[in-house]
């Protein structure tokens, strides 16, 4: 996966508006979903064809290692792997365009493992019959095709000249064979055709289709959905009762904070100022982190994890994790990022491996209720000084993607963790990126992130264990900070 950054920091921009998930850099552009598609392959046993000709080879890989043309089971996405280029397409099943393209990385992978980066920095690794993002979680398996579908050899170059109908009906059947939610949000996806692709002709305006689309999105009421036609354009919206993180938002709170939480005290500042920590009286610590991501200039998952790595190193000392008594945890304004630095912050918290969550994909065109076989996920302790006392983990409806998976790895967390103040946004899943047949970006989730028993939380968000209010404006008026306050009188005190 990797997942979209919303917005602080240097996070802003595209982003700010919604988020959603994908690499390093495309966590922090909604706009570029073109590339996310290449970040969101997938996992589990394949899926049948979505695209028409192209056919599951039956036998063993060839020698020529990941070479070839591989679907990915679940995200209508057929990948074509040069020695020097990988080509994505992006298929339904009355459609197939050409995506992102990757270039081979000089000196990296063997025989039986390319690695490839997009313009944008985004790495794979590609073997036979899996694809690894750098900063997602988990490999996506893919199965061999014998030759390109069919629909995809004069694959159309998306563009304005599109017909609105050819774009309407590419838009709805995306959403129709990937989005898994429609039940739990009581849309009935056919009604939404049925009464606005009459409203869509030949002649129809960019505003009057970007208006009928957003109509159709808003009932979701999906923070992982967003669509942008590259300009003034842009459809992105939070669960209602929820804000998006902003960078304005992030700012009012880090003084808030300061002033109020930590009396006055400036904390330490990390990672371009998305990660600060402070020790508190009575030996107890207060971490916030504003994002999994966003941590460097150049945004690439490699910096992105070393810069966290340093960061790690710094606060859990092997001197502090022996006195620290407690931990509080701020994530109430996280726009999200990566899950796999989510799962590195999870593994100071703990001197055991532990299960941290599994991850499944819708993989039938016709069926919302199929998944692939769920892929599960573990915590494993980091090698270095690690903290594993008591933990209270504050959240609230700005607590978005990453930031939500990293609560949902602290669920079976060995030792005592309590979870304050409001439920999360609820969305979990990589963004499904997309172009239209008019170039328009589209994004949407295509994935659950399940407990251990199989629940998800996609819509209501993660629960939390002590309600409080969580910045509102009162709070802010009396410079009170009910869940802080509440996370010390649940901790131990020196």
């Amino acid at each position: 996966m990797t997942d979209t950054d919303t917005a602080t920091g240097t996070d802003t921009g595209t982003r700010s508006r919604t988020p959603s998930r994908s690499g390093p850099r495309l966590r922090r552009a909604a706009a570029a979903a073109v590339l996310l598609a290449l970040a969101v392959a997938t996992a589990g046993p394949a899926a049948a064809a979505t695209a028409g000709a192209g056919r599951p080879s039956t036998g063993p890989a060839s020698p020529a290692g990941p070479v070839g043309i591989w679907r990915l089971d679940g995200y209508g996405t057929v990948l074509r792997v040069e020695s020097g280029r990988l080509q994505e397409y992006q298929v339904t099943g009355i459609s197939c365009l050409p995506g992102a393209s990757a270039r081979r990385v000089p000196g990296s992978g063997s025989s039986a493992a390319f690695r490839y980066a997009t313009e944008d920095g985004e790495v794979l690794t590609v073997r036979p019959g899996s694809v690894h993002v750098e900063g997602s979680v988990g490999d996506r398996a893919t199965r061999r095709l014998t030759s390109l579908p069919e629909r995809c050899r004069e694959a159309p170059e998306p563009g304005p000249a599109a017909d609105p109908v050819a774009t309407f009906d590419v838009f709805w059947q995306t959403f129709a064979e990937n989005y898994p939610f429609f039940a739990v949000k009581g849309v009935d996806w056919n009604a939404v055709r049925a009464s606005h692709r009459p409203r869509v002709h030949a002649d129809t305006t960019e505003d009057e289709l970007f208006a009928v689309f957003n109509e159709m999105l808003a009932p979701l009421h999906d923070a992982h959905v967003h669509l942008s036609d590259g300009g003034d354009r842009f459809f992105g919206e939070v669960r209602p009762g929820t804000v998006m993180p902003t960078l304005e938002l992030e700012t009012r709170v880090k003084a808030y904070i300061q002033e109020v939480a930590l009396g006055g005290r400036a904390p330490q500042e990390f990672a371009q100022g998305r990660i600060s920590y402070a020790d508190l009286p009575d030996g107890r610590g207060y971490l916030r982190l504003s994002g999994f991501g966003g941590y460097t200039r150049s945004g690439d998952f490699a910096s992105e994890s070393a810069e966290l790595d340093r960061v790690l190193e710094s606060v859990f000392t092997a001197e502090r994790t022996a006195r620290l008594r407690g931990l509080v945890i701020d994530l109430r304004i996280n726009g999200g990022g990566s899950d796999e630095l989510g799962l590195r912050l999870a593994a100071r918290l703990t001197d055991r491996p532990y299960f941290a969550y599994a991850k499944r994909v819708r993989n039938d065109p016709d069926d919302a209720r199929r998944f692939t076989r769920p892929q599960p996920l573990y915590v494993q302790p980091a090698r270095g000084p690690r903290y594993t006392g008591p933990i209270a983990v504050l959240t609230g409806g700005s607590t978005v993607s990453a930031g939500e998976t990293f609560t949902q790895a602290l669920l079976e967390r060995p030792g005592r963790t309590v979870r304050i103040g409001e439920p999360t946004q609820g969305v979990f899943s990589d963004v499904l990126g997309r172009t239209l047949p008019n170039g328009w970006e589209l994004g949407l989730p295509n994935e659950q992130f399940l407990t251990r028993t199989g629940k998800t939380f996609d819509g209501p968000g993660i629960p939390v264990d002590v309600t409080t209010p969580v910045f509102t404006e009162e709070e802010f008026a009396t410079h009170h900070d009910a869940a802080f306050t509440a996370a010390l009188r649940r901790l131990p005190r020196a």
